[in-house]
């Protein structure tokens, strides 16, 4: 399969036929946040096909069977750029033990540079970070499973502009070889429309890969979508999934409150579906 459709049409008619040309050692942007938003159709047909060695940039890496966490427990990453891995156990382990390597990355610097990478900006400066290792270097990378330090992070080009005495340090951008995003809504054009805080990197995702492949809910003919409700262009976008409504999804915490004028509890969630 090529990297982009031909014609308008960029519909394929399966998830494994959408990922079936990322090979071992691909660079993959994935888009969620927490447990929302996970492509997990495509997550799947990846584990299926047995793709390995990939280095993949996301806000996190899922849990331990859920989201990127059933590649990681196949140990079929063996990176990842992240800002976030608190919730996984298996992640703790794989870090510790020298089997995965991290580069750990700021929240708003990782969707900085996943925007920046497919704006085809080579590099930015940004306050964050300066003064701390993530501008210094020292940052453990990989472990050689013993406690010591394998690889660690390199130090980065700090710099003041102007008459300021405000330090900036230097931050690449990234792009990557694919990219696996969720979509509420998508058209055969692959002009796509997110649910709520599944937004918050799968647009900077999708950008970010030079082959993006989306799964969508709903699949609908071009022109259905109000253009001003379009979050992320089709020119981005080169193969749509309809996976359907009914596709499983999950909670990352849920968490009940009650209200003071009933004891009936009510459901709430730290990470809402997407």
């Amino acid at each position: 399969m090529t990297g982009a459709r031909t014609g308008f049409d960029k519909v394929v008619a399966s998830a494994a036929e959408a990922v079936a040309d990322i090979p071992d050692g691909a660079s993959l942007a994935v888009g969620g946040f927490g447990l929302c938003g996970n492509p997990i159709a495509l997550i799947e047909a990846l584990l299926a096909q047995g793709t390995s060695g990939l280095s993949v940039v996301s806000n996190n890496c899922g849990v331990d069977d859920w989201g990127l966490g059933v590649l990681l427990n196949a140990q079929r990453i063996a990176k990842m750029t992240s800002s976030y891995v608190g919730e996984n156990k298996e992640f703790e382990r794989q870090f510790l033990s020298g089997e995965l390597e991290l580069e750990l990355t700021p929240q708003g610097t990782l969707a900085e540079k996943l925007r920046a990478g497919g704006a085809g900006i080579a590099a930015f400066f940004t306050r964050t970070g300066v003064g701390t290792q993530v501008a210094d270097g020292g940052l453990p990378r990989r472990y050689d499973g013993a406690g010591g330090v394998v690889i660690a992070s390199p130090a980065k080009e700090v710099r003041t502009f102007g008459d300021s005495d405000a330090e900036y340090v230097l931050e690449e951008a990234i792009s990557t070889d694919f990219a696996l995003v969720h979509a509420l809504r998508g058209d055969r054009h692959g002009n796509l429309v997110f649910n709520r805080s599944a937004r918050n990197f799968s647009p900077l995702a999708a950008m970010a890969g030079r082959v993006c492949i989306a799964q969508v809910e709903e699949l609908v003919e071009p022109g259905e979508i109000d253009p001003d409700s379009v979050h992320l262009p089709g020119v981005y976008v080169h193969r749509v999934v309809h996976v359907g409504t009914d596709i499983e999804k999950r909670i990352e915490r849920r968490t009940v409150t009650e209200p003071a004028s009933s004891g009936t509890p009510s459901g709430t969630s730290t990470s809402k579906e997407g």
